[in-house]
């Protein structure tokens, strides 16, 4: 069966195929599961059995010799409930304390791993709350489905057949009877499951997008808030869980008939196995213990069938979860590295878009043919009007995203055939907006070098002029900064942000309005470590406000995805062009969104 979604298909098979794979070190503790749901399943006939056969020799012996007539059928059910304590024990530690925590940490390093090689579109894509919610789906619900599909299903399964064949040595009728009812409900089961399984999946989706719409909105709550619009964020979600009671009814509803079908099979076969049982008996075809022993094993039947029904039902909504789970996570990754990539090495931090053309998915291109060199060590602004491509060509630098045609070099070396980490590494960054993990601010600024000293930590804070501000707090360094560093302001954010990059000092930096939130004064005390942090790298400035790029040694004027124009701030002027245009549109030293017509 296939479930298509947007982005990705992911069939049942694939989905067990990678639970297979997943416990796939694990052979042993699947041999010591297996082997108690065997054993569990003999248990569950043969007990029964021994006790018929004490019953017969109970109603037909004499007293005085029942030691004798008992003794071993006796030594038969002790043992076969000893061995039960026996491999339960052995199934508690190879499975519950060896297999399961193993198994889970094994799953979410794995998935974390691919979840962290998808691309900028990927994440742009997906609530960062649903792919954490498929993450814990696969963590929690694989395991759970090897218990279910091993532990009950298998069991119960065996005990089926177990029962009918220890049934066929007492009476082949009754045997007959209770197989022709329980393969004619496993036919209908299994067609029906597969309804079943869709309705689950579907219903899981609908849990997915649930959580995802609401880490959304509570990630946003101040924009909430600050424009009142509780009601259409609780309508925004109330469309979703509409459709979702709708799928859970219509999945309910298949369970509905499943039962009734169940329940009423049931019932009719049952009437006719206890009629035959009594004209048997008053017959004298069978004894005490067979007529008690064909009801005890019926009513397990009826316990396993319907623990079965249970089982299966929970399967395939795991099974379900899983499926979906996979299909989003598991989609294929856009960028990768090739597989003889290199290590990046940059000696000068020289730039070269070759014939570069680019476009966002679904849209015309960005770029067409776009070729430029920035030297190394050059300190290179980027300005013009929103959309005009600065961000983008910084971006395909860092190789977010993929470009369509061309080359781009650095040093030579195309960010093609080099490993992203390696080239990420090349590159400092200092974004408009940084947002900041929900760690101690120690953790946070250490990221940009995490075996920094202590002292190089403080240098790089003393330099972004955050480290007094730190020192103050009651907790120092140690102080948590919330989620997205929620609990600092944006310009504290923006020096911590400062600090990272300082100390990761690497060979290539790019600033977009690295100083946009900071105050005047703050601003000031900040550009004199920045540009001491521009010394010999080549580096990027994208600005709106023009008077920050006065001594960059090029400004690049971007317009709808082309450079129009090159050059010194003064040169530019001097062009009496876009620049100039610019210029001269600022307001209060930024400059305006839009064109000005």
């Amino acid at each position: 069966m296939e479930i298509k979604f947007s982005m990705h298909i992911v069939t049942s098979k694939e989905s067990l195929n990678f639970v297979l794979r997943s416990i796939s070190k694990f052979k042993f503790s699947i041999f010591i599961m297996v082997f108690t749901s065997v054993l569990w399943s003999i248990n569950a006939s043969l007990s029964p059995y021994f006790i018929k056969i004490m019953l017969d020799r109970v109603s037909e012996g004499v007293r005085a010799e029942a030691i004798s007539y008992l003794l071993l059928p006796s030594i038969g059910y002790i043992s076969l409930g000893l061995s039960m304590i026996f491999v339960f024990r052995l199934y508690g530690y190879f499975v519950e304390i060896v297999m399961i925590p193993r198994l889970r940490q094994k799953i979410a390093n794995n998935i974390f791993d691919y979840i962290l090689r998808h691309s900028h579109y990927y994440y742009q894509n997906n609530f960062s709350g649903s792919i954490a919610t498929k993450l814990t789906i696969l963590t929690s619900n694989i395991p759970e489905l090897l218990q279910t599909g091993i532990d009950r299903l298998l069991s119960r399964f065996l005990g089926v057949i177990v029962a009918i064949l220890v049934l066929w040595i007492v009476s082949i009728k009754f045997a007959l009877l209770l197989m022709v009812w329980a393969i004619s409900f496993m036919i209908y089961a299994v067609i029906v499951s597969k309804k079943l399984q869709i309705e689950s999946t579907i219903l899981s989706e609908f849990g997915s997008l649930i959580t995802g719409k609401i880490v959304d909105t509570l990630s946003n709550i101040l924009s909430v808030r600050l424009f009142a619009r509780q009601n259409n964020e609780k309508n925004y979600l109330n469309k979703t869980l509409r459709d979702s009671v709708f799928a859970e009814q219509k999945m309910q509803w298949t369970y509905f008939w499943i039962w009734f079908v169940y329940g009423l099979s049931y019932g009719i076969t049952e009437s006719i196995v206890l009629y035959n049982l009594i004209i048997d008996f008053k017959n004298n075809m069978i004894s005490v213990g067979d007529f008690v022993l064909v009801l005890t094993i019926n009513l397990s039947v009826v316990q396993f069938f319907w623990m079965l029904a249970l089982e299966y039902s929970d399967f395939s909504k795991k099974l379900g979860r899983i499926t979906q789970a996979l299909q989003m996570i598991t989609s294929p990754i856009e960028i990768v590295d090739n597989e003889n990539a290199k290590v990046l090495i940059v000696r000068k931090g020289q730039i070269d878009f070759d014939n570069v053309r680019f476009c966002y998915k679904n849209t015309d291109p960005l770029f067409h043919n776009l070729s430029i060199r920035i030297n190394g060590g050059e300190k290179v602004g980027l300005v013009g009007y929103s959309g005009s491509g600065k961000t983008s060509f910084v971006n395909l630098i860092l190789r977010l995203y993929e470009i369509d045609e061309g080359t781009i070099l650095i040093d030579g070396q195309s960010t093609k055939e080099c490993t992203q980490n390696s080239l990420h590494e090349a590159i400092g960054t200092i974004p408009q907006d940084p947002s900041l993990f929900h760690r101690t601010l120690l953790e946070n600024i250490s990221y940009g070098k995490p075996d920094a000293s202590e002292e190089e930590i403080y240098t790089a804070s003393k330099q972004a002029h955050i480290h007094e501000f730190i020192q103050n707090l009651n907790n120092g360094y140690q102080s948590l900064v919330g989620e997205r560093g929620v609990k600092l302001s944006g310009g504290q954010r923006q020096r911590i942000a400062i600090a990272r990059a300082m100390l990761k000092n690497a060979p290539i930096l790019i600033l977009d309005e690295a100083t946009s939130q900071l105050d005047s004064v703050t601003e000031n005390d900040i550009q004199s470590s920045l540009w001491g942090l521009m010394k010999n790298k080549t580096t990027l400035v994208i600005a709106h406000r023009l008077s920050t790029l006065l001594h960059m040694d090029r400004i690049l004027v971007f317009n709808k995805g082309k450079i129009v124009e090159d050059g010194t701030h003064k040169n530019l002027l001097m062009l009496n062009g876009l620049y100039k245009i610019l210029w001269e549109a600022q307001v209060g030293g930024f400059l305006p969104d839009k064109e000005i017509k």
